[in-house]
């Protein structure tokens, strides 16, 4: 089965976007996320891929935030909750606030950052997905996310 929609998710950058761009270019996605920690890390994506859709969130680092905290935000036939996740207690490893919102606002899927530890687990019928820090750490990752006319959701994470 072929997917409708790939999304290439992104956090926690810290202004280190090579590994970043070069992940973009070669999976080739319909949208880029960037889940925060640095906004302007966005910017860049935005400046090198003009034609690919792009959603973020602002993070705890970005202190003159230009970016919602969190948002709602259509891939193909699902919602998907994206947000940094420090202001849903993520840090500790209970991420029930985090999935309930995502159940309560209608999202298939709750994507997050801030703990720079990928994640990808079910909460119910939510997926919940760290990509982990694509800048900072011995391992930088990423997450693809593909989503089929179903409403299906296939999620992985990738090395950088």
């Amino acid at each position: 089965m072929t997917p409708v929609l790939k999304a290439a998710v992104f956090s926690d950058t810290h202004s280190n976007t090579a590994l970043m761009l070069e992940a973009i270019r070669r999976y080739r996605p319909d949208v880029v996320i960037h889940l925060g920690d640095y906004e302007r890390d966005a910017a860049v994506i935005r400046r090198e891929f003009p034609e690919v859709a792009l959603y973020n969130v602002c993070g705890n680092c970005d202190m003159v935030p230009t970016a919602p905290a969190d948002d709602l935000v259509p891939l193909g036939p699902v919602k998907a909750l994206i947000t940094h996740g420090h202001l849903y207690d993520v840090d500790w490893g209970d991420y029930s606030r985090l999935g309930y919102a995502a159940l309560e606002r209608g999202a298939s899927i709750a994507m997050f950052g801030h703990t720079h530890r990928a994640l990808n687990e079910d909460f119910g019928s939510v997926k919940l997905l760290n990509p982990g820090s694509a800048g900072r750490g011995r391992e930088p990752t990423w997450a693809k996310v593909e989503v089929y006319e179903n409403g299906a959701v296939s999620t992985q994470i990738a090395p950088l």
